[in-house]
This record gives structure tokens, C-alpha cells and sequence, in this order.
């Protein structure tokens, strides 16, 4: 459970680098945005850039604050499309395809790993509270 931790520490450390330079655009063109559900999305990466760190360094540690932060971010994570492996829509900037044809199909296999990891941080929680309970695992 512990590399499995980390691994997902280590996928919102590289969420991190991709939100900074989401944030560095919406700093530089916030009077720009005109609807609302944009600046409401726009407001809303600040807080969640917060709590992907914090979730990253409590997941690191196994710590429980990794756990409750990562509960509070999944649903914000959808609405926001903040995905563990969102970085592979940006595969195809790097094979300069830009045809819509792929991103359909990319950002659901993103949606599909989200749960998969949702699925997998409550098992690793229910494993190391098991252990914590019991003394089991020291």
C-alpha cells in the first residue's frame, strides 16, 4: 500500500505542475473570462490547488489527512477536470495531432482511472486503519 501511496502523491506532484501553469493563465486573464460558470470554475483551482498539495503530502506521509483531503477533492477533481492522469490528453500536443478525434475517448479513460483511483485510496484507507486499530503491520 505504501508505493501505491506514494504513486498517487507522486501523480498529484505532476498535477501540481500542470494546475500552476492553469493558474498562471487565469491570474493573467481573469477580466477576460465573461461567464460565470467560468469564474466560478476559475475561483475554485486556487482552493483545489491547496488541497491537491496537502492531499500529496498526507498520501506521502499515509497520513489521514492525505485520505479526508483526497474525499473533499474527488468530486471537485470532475467538475474541475483535475484527473491523476489528465497529462495523457496532453499526448497528443506531443504527437501534434490536434484532431478532436482522440480527446473523447482520452478524458474518459481519465474519468474511468479517477474512480479506479477513488476505489483504490478507500481500500489502502480501510487496509491502514485496520492495521492502525489492531497493531497490526508494525
Amino acid at each position: 500500500m505504501r508505493i501505491l501511496l506514494r504513486a498517487f502523491a507522486f501523480l498529484d506532484l505532476l498535477s501540481l505542475v500542470f494546475m500552476t501553469m492553469q493558474l498562471w493563465v487565469i491570474i493573467n486573464n481573469y477580466s477576460a473570462i465573461t461567464l460565470p460558470s467560468d469564474k466560478v470554475q476559475s475561483i475554485l483551482m486556487f482552493p483545489m490547488y491547496v488541497l491537491v498539495l496537502v492531499g500529496a503530502y498526507g498520501l506521502f506521509l499515509q497520513k489521514k489527512l492525505g485520505f479526508i483531503s483526497y474525499y473533499i477533492q474527488f468530486p471537485f477533481r470532475l467538475y474541475l477536470w483535475v484527473f491523476s492522469v489528465g497529462f495523457i490528453s496532453l499526448l497528443l500536443e506531443g504527437f501534434t495531432d490536434y484532431n478532436d478525434n482522440w480527446l473523447p475517448i482520452l478524458l474518459k479513460i481519465c474519468f474511468a482511472v479517477e474512480f479506479v483511483r477513488l476505489c483504490l485510496t478507500v481500500r489502502a484507507h480501510q487496509v491502514l486503519g485496520h492495521n492502525h486499530i489492531y497493531g497490526a503491520g508494525k
